[in-house]
């Protein structure tokens, strides 16, 4: 059976081991050869959260690593994860002409050829997906759908059969199983995964796992057995850890159960040695398979929210309570009814945790999300009517609870055209207004520009360059020859 692979490197790798910081350059210097490994889809940072990264911490323009990923991976589908029209998924909402030219605009550079959508509740899928999905392929774009895989009380083979059924009416391009928390086992999709595929039928169905507890690989193993075709890996040293499994392991373990991986090995080889080499030069940290650990199955923290808390946790210093934060995120879960881990619930709970942590006392201060939770703002099966009644009590009668209540009102949201005069910025391409739409404003953007270029890093097209930094480093080395027949270039260290 053929194996096939979609690459998360640029995206959920850096995610979930680089809190998203992964740079333009370290991505430009192996995109070409990624184009060519033979991967299914490659995934890339394509959405407004990641825009903001890149503005805000990276200092890097992602409309220019968006061109440069459309020019250096021409042929191989390129995807990313959809959060929808609201460019602004933690704040206030942007008006929702502004997220269609975000994905049309997306399309228009070749950007992208396919967005990742997530059903966290019956709510999206009800309310928000049956106009959302047409809209995306009417601009020529796949859309993957994925059924999100959590442990609760709520969580059973029943309830995941009725969000296969529904994601199946919606008339997606994909199907997959999305294991965010890496909490799946070989036995556990034993029985889930057929489930799913019957229901599924001849819509293509993949399957992504993180490496929290140490079994996505084996988990992997036994998808395949059980006819999974697609199945979402990184590229080293951007794989294991809190990452997806390696796609260098899980293709030579498909081999030797008698399976075709398609996949250049050789090829990947070489662009993970260069990824190595620039999270060397960084200090990033790198991937690496992890212990049996089965507190994940208790807290359930993503492997990419994971990343970002130690990093937020650091920032105020908090960093040495993480244990405390994870503990309080539990307790917090069950007290919500059980949502499911996963954007943007998991933030809301990691961020509520560390608040109370920090305060020392359990929801003296309430982040406005939690308030809006418990007026039902998303929806019943978020988890809303199960949550603790005390709880909810004293959230609604927060005086912030009335600031918050959804207002009616018939006034259309305005278009590109208004929302561009609201602002005053006429003269701005669609590529500036929507920066200044997801960062609500010029400052960081300002500071972004005031930063230069992005750093250069060394990729298979630049050997000489490689050889000459190289030999700077030595200066014991007096000169280096190289020659290949006739032709001979000899490098020399400048005295002194």
């Amino acid at each position: 059976m053929d194996v096939k692979f979609l690459d998360t490197t640029f995206r959920d790798g850096s995610q979930s081991l680089w809190a998203m910081g992964m740079r333009h350059g370290q991505i430009e210097a192996v995109a070409a050869d990624m184009d060519r490994c033979g991967f299914q889809v490659i995934e890339i940072p394509g959405n407004a959260i990641h825009f903001k990264k890149m503005i805000r911490d990276l200092k890097e323009n992602p409309w220019d690593t968006m061109h440069m990923l459309a020019q250096k991976i021409p042929n191989t589908p390129k995807s990313c994860m959809g959060g929808g029209l609201n460019l602004n998924t933690f704040g206030t909402p942007t008006p929702p002409a502004l997220g269609e030219l975000f994905w049309t605009r997306q399309v228009e550079i070749g950007a992208l050829q396919r967005v990742q959508l997530t059903g966290n509740t019956a709510d999206q899928m009800i309310r928000t997906f049956p106009k959302l999905i047409p809209f995306l392929q009417g601009i020529g774009l796949q859309c993957a759908l994925a059924i999100s895989y959590s442990i609760s009380p709520r969580h059973t083979d029943e309830l995941f059969a009725e969000q296969t059924r529904r994601a199946v009416s919606l008339n997606p391009d994909v199907i997959y199983l999305k294991d965010q928390g890496g909490l799946l086992t070989v036995d556990r999709i034993r029985t889930l995964i057929p489930l799913m595929m019957e229901i599924v039928g001849d819509i293509p169905f993949e399957l992504h796992s993180h490496c929290t507890t140490g079994l996505a690989p084996l988990v992997y193993l036994e998808a395949i057995e059980l006819g999974v075709r697609t199945l979402h890996t990184g590229v080293p040293p951007l794989a294991e850890g809190s990452a997806q499994p390696s796609v260098l392991n899980v293709a030579a373990n498909a081999r030797l159960r008698g399976h075709n991986p398609v996949v250049d090995e050789t090829l990947l080889q070489s662009v993970s040695e260069r990824l190595y080499a620039a999270a060397r030069e960084d200090d990033m940290v790198l991937g690496e398979h992890l212990e049996y650990d089965y507190g994940q199955f208790v807290h359930q923290i993503p492997g990419g929210v994971i990343s970002n808390l130690k990093f937020q946790l650091a920032e105020i210093g908090l960093d040495t309570r993480m244990d405390e934060v994870i503990e309080e995120t539990i307790q917090i879960r069950k007290d919500l009814g059980y949502p499911i881990m996963i954007t943007p619930y998991s933030q809301y709970m990691c961020t509520q945790a560390a608040l109370n942590i920090s305060t020392g006392e359990r929801y003296k201060v309430v982040i406005d999300e939690l308030i809006r939770f418990a007026q039902g703002a998303y929806g019943e099966d978020s988890g809303a009517p199960w949550m603790d009644q005390n709880l909810k009590d004293q959230l609604l009668a927060n005086p912030r609870a009335a600031e918050l209540s959804p207002t009616s009102t018939d006034a259309e949201p305005p278009s590109v055209a208004e929302y561009r005069q609201s602002l005053g910025l006429d003269g701005a391409s669609d590529e500036a207004l929507l920066m200044h739409t997801i960062m609500q404003g010029d400052q960081e953007i300002n500071a972004m520009n005031a930063a230069g270029p992005p750093k250069q890093y060394l990729g298979a097209a630049q050997p000489l360059k490689t050889l000459m930094d190289t030999l700077a480093k030595h200066p014991g080395v007096r000169y280096v020859q190289v020659q290949k027949g006739a032709d001979k270039v000899v490098l020399r260290n400048a005295p002194g």
